[in-house]
Formats: structure tokens, sequence, C-alpha cells
């Protein structure tokens, strides 16, 4: 998180009152603490300006004219649920601390009030905002913990990669992740925010596949209640969400033609609209890209805009495939056994010199995700302390020759075959039924009947 001068983190604030001097003040202490701040005189500007930027600390007067201050806190927080209120009043009293809070203020000062003031319930405000950021940071932490995101390597070209992301990590570049399924591309985004000078604020995923063109531009950019068939309640969407911080975007070739210009206007000027909403709204949000096709086919062939290619390939960082990172194999399936060992409450010292060969030598289609889920079976079913070749799957370490297209076996071999390398390479049972060509129903009756 970005720190002023004090140590407090850096806030963007909006101070609402009616009396320039008192704006005036505000405005000169909390910008000599390091803090973005934005002035307004009415809640109608108030409002519209919560509407186009996101806001992390907000004081508002209790008397704003023939208003009240205190209606405005409810439409501030539906604009910024985050959003930490403070009320600013010449008329302090219990009640109406009561009242603020709620409606959903945190804190309050008098008029008039001291610098000292000001900064106590700021820090008192940035503390709990840096907390909240630090709660969602762990718990995204805990449910997509991966054992592969080691960033050593012995190979020449993904050492580049990796030099690569650290150097730009600290600008605001946009970055293209190129790679084969499986490679670690989330990984090395999540790395690459971690390195930036961002890391401190949100970080979020969105897998454009995985979402239809409608609910993918509600999960980019936004709605407002209304807007289409069940949107029951505003969201402000990830790009608002992840305001400060960095939004991943995978397999960003799936992306729908209609969508690719509203992501070019945002990555040029920062500028979107939420759904159903004509409000233009401005976040600063660095977006890395990530994707297995090739998007310059993709331009030729009309499935992908030119200009947003360009944009989104500022700088190009390309994950070379498992099977080109041999060497690399050892380290990361010792450092997975670990954890995976742990995880199970095992004590696993290591593999067999068999297994380690084989894991070395097996060519690995699905790459890391499959190295990892091999890791993860092996550590589960190992009885003793040291994972054997009988610990790994059939296909890395067979016991006999795996069958082939023309040998002398039943179809149903091959097909078993086939799909278990399907869904060791894949990340999920719906995107394996997609490469396969079989729905999801179908898929789970095979492995039911194969044991997969």
């Amino acid at each position: 998180m970005t720190e002023n001068g004090s140590g407090t983190p850096r806030l963007n604030v909006l101070v609402v009152d009616d009396e320039a001097n008192i704006r005036k003040t505000l405005t000169l202490c909390l910008e000599s603490r390091g803090h973005a701040v934005t002035s307004v005189s009415n809640a109608g500007d108030a409002v519209s300006e919560a509407g186009r930027r996101v806001f992390d600390l907000a004081f508002v007067d209790l008397r704003l004219g023939t208003e009240n201050g205190l209606d405005l806190i409810p439409p501030l927080i539906a604009s910024c649920p985050w959003i930490k209120i403070v009320v600013v009043t010449a008329y302090a009293s219990i009640d109406t601390a009561v009242e603020a809070m709620k409606r959903g203020a945190v804190d309050y000062i008098p008029k008039p009030f001291t610098p000292e003031q000001v900064d106590i319930v700021t820090e008192r405000a940035a503390a709990v905002r840096g907390m909240e950021r630090r709660i969602e940071a762990l718990e995204e932490d805990i449910n997509k913990l991966r054992p592969e995101s080691s960033f050593e390597s012995r190979q020449p070209e993904m050492q580049r990669a990796l030099e690569l992301a650290r150097r730009t990590a600290p600008s605001d570049a946009a970055i293209l992740i190129k790679g084969p399924s499986g490679t670690g591309k989330t990984v090395l985004a999540r790395a690459i925010h971690g390195w930036s000078r961002r890391v401190g604020k949100p970080f979020a995923v969105i897998s454009c596949p995985s979402l239809s063109p409608e609910l993918l531009e509600s999960e980019l950019f936004g709605h407002v209640r209304g807007a289409f068939t069940g949107a029951v309640s505003d969201n402000p969407g990830r790009i608002a969400a992840c305001e400060g911080g960095t939004l991943f975007l995978d397999e960003i070739g799936d992306l729908p033609l209609n969508l690719q210009p509203k992501l070019l206007r945002f990555l040029n000027d920062r500028e979107y609209e939420r759904v159903g909403d004509q409000k233009t709204r401005k976040a600063d949000v660095r977006i890395i890209s990530a994707t297995n096709t090739d998007l310059g086919k993709a331009v030729k062939e009309g499935r992908f805009r030119e200009d947003l290619f360009y944009r989104l390939n500022v700088i190009e960082i390309t994950l070379p495939p498992l099977s080109e990172r041999p060497d690399d194999v050892e380290g990361l399936a010792v450092s997975m056994l670990s954890f995976f060992g742990a995880q199970n409450h095992k004590l696993l010292r290591g593999f067999t010199p068999e297994a380690m060969h084989a894991l070395r030598n097996y060519s690995w289609p699905g790459n890391i995700r499959e190295l990892r889920n091999a890791i993860e079976r092996a550590a589960i079913i190992c009885q003793g302390d040291t994972v054997g070749t009988e610990h790994l799957p059939g296909s890395i370490s067979p016991r006999e020759p795996i069958p082939g297209l023309g040998d002398p076996v039943p179809l149903s071999v091959i097909e078993e075959n086939h799909i278990r390398r399907v869904i060791a390479g894949t990340r999920t049972l719906q995107e394996a039924s997609e490469i396969l060509g079989i729905d999801q129903a179908t898929l789970w009756r095979k492995r039911k009947q194969y044991g997969i």
C-alpha cells in the first residue's frame, strides 16, 4: 500500500462542506499529509463525484445549507461500499453521533477542529481500510494458494521471462503473459502485482471464457439495479473493486468483440460506464492479461481488435512449457511434495530415484498444472515417507507401455488414456469436457466408468 510521509496509507478523500473556508482548511490539512482530495459544496456534487471515482474516506458536514448531511451517507456507501465516512459538525452531541453511526458513518469531529483531530480520525479510518484490504488479500491467498509459485529456474528462457517481469512490475504498463495452458500465468500475474507499488491494493482475476458476454461485462464494469433480469442490486464491478490495484484478465483472446472497444477505452482513458448506467466513471487500475492462443492470428482473422492487441501488449512475457524446463521439474516437484505433505499431515522426505527419473523424462502436456495434480495425488496415496513410481499416475510412470492409436487394444482403453491426459492438463472439468467434445454429465459417467 502506498504510504505518505507520515507512514499512513495514501487515501482518496472526499470533502463535503458548504463553507469554503472549511473545505480549504480540510483540503490543505489532508494534502499536506499526502492524501488525494476532492472537495465539493453540496450533496448532489458529492454523489456525482462518488459515482465517477473511488474514495476511501469522506468528511461530510452535518449541515449542507438546507440539506442534512446524514442523508448523504447511504448514497455515498451505495457508490463506494468500502468508504469510511466522518461527519463534521458544529452541533456535536451523543444523539448526532449515534444517528450518524446508524446510517453508516465510522466517526465524527466537531467544529472548530484542529489538524491533530483530523489526523486522528484519518489515521483511524486508514487503519481500518488497510486491515480490510489485508484481510481481503489473505482470504484470496488462502482460497487460491498454490504450491507452484516458485520463481527460480535453471532454464534461460524462463530466467529471462522472470527478470523481465521483475523489471517491469514497478511500472503501470499493461502486460501480456503468453504461454500454454498450465504454465503458471496467473501465478506470475499475482507475483508481478506483489512486486509492484500496488502491492497493498486489491488484486482480482477474471477468466474471460468462464462467463457469458453479458455477465462478463457486468463482472468487469459493474451494473446498476434493474440493468437486466436478475440485477436486483448494484454491482460496482471488478474495476471499481480493484481501485489502485491490479486486474488480471485470463485468456483475453476469448474477450467478446463487443466488449473489446470498451476495454480499449478504459486502457486509454481510465474511463468506463456500468451496465445500465450512463454515468462515466474513472478508476486507477493496472491491467495484466494472459493468453494461450496466437492473438496475432486472431487479429488477422478479425476475432480480436488490432488496436486493443497493441495496447495490451506493451510488455510481452512468454512462459515456456514445462517440457522445455526439465531441470526445473525436480525443484518444483520437491516444493509441491513438501506443501501437499504438510496439507495431508504427512512427513514426506522425497522421491525414489526411479520416481524422479520418471518425472524428469515425462513430456508434461498439462505443464505445471499437471505436475501439481500428480504430486498432490502421490502425497495422498503414499503410505510411507518416500514417493515411488507406484504412487505416480500411470501416464507418467507406466507399469506397461500406454496403448496408442493402432495398437491391438479395445477402443475403451484408448478413450480412457485420452480422457486421463486431458483432465490432467486442464483446470476444470468444464474445460476438459469442451476439449473432449462431450458434456459434463457424459464426462462424469466416463470418469466413474474408468475410475478417474
